[in-house]
């Protein structure tokens, strides 16, 4: 049984994997945080104990909207990185895979920073392409 992939390496496919999965993550807490915020709910309540003790209390007062500004940026970072693990996994365009991999690193995490090493060590896959 042979692969018909044995001339590519693990490293671009796990940074695309990575950027896929922190996007999804993105995508799902910004659209969460807006939705929840615009319909006026709380982030948490007092029944759910092992929830964070965020919400209600933010610094901007009443003036909500820049949490929902930022909830809906992170839930379009969370689009792009997707777009960008997808070019990665698929080998197409060096430059989305690396754009992915670096709105999947925005938030700050460990699993965004691997994408982007990652899809770094993994540039001399993508076939013949400059940039």
């Amino acid at each position: 049984m042979t692969s018909e992939s044995g001339d590519r390496g693990g490293l671009l496919s796990a940074g695309g994997i990575l950027s896929i999965i922190v996007g999804a993550f993105e995508i799902i807490g910004g659209a969460l945080v807006a939705t929840l915020l615009l319909l006026g709910l709380p982030l948490w309540h007092p029944a759910f104990p092992f929830a964070p003790g965020f919400g209600g209390g933010f610094p901007f007062g009443s003036n909500l909207t820049i949490v929902v500004i930022v909830a809906i940026v992170v839930a379009v970072l969370g689009i792009v990185a997707i777009a960008g693990g997808v070019s990665a996994v698929r080998r197409g365009s060096y430059g989305l895979s690396l754009l992915g991999a670096i709105c999947a690193l925005i938030p700050v995490n460990i699993l965004g920073l691997l994408a982007v090493i990652f899809v770094a060590l993994g540039r001399g896959e993508f076939g013949g392409e400059e940039y």
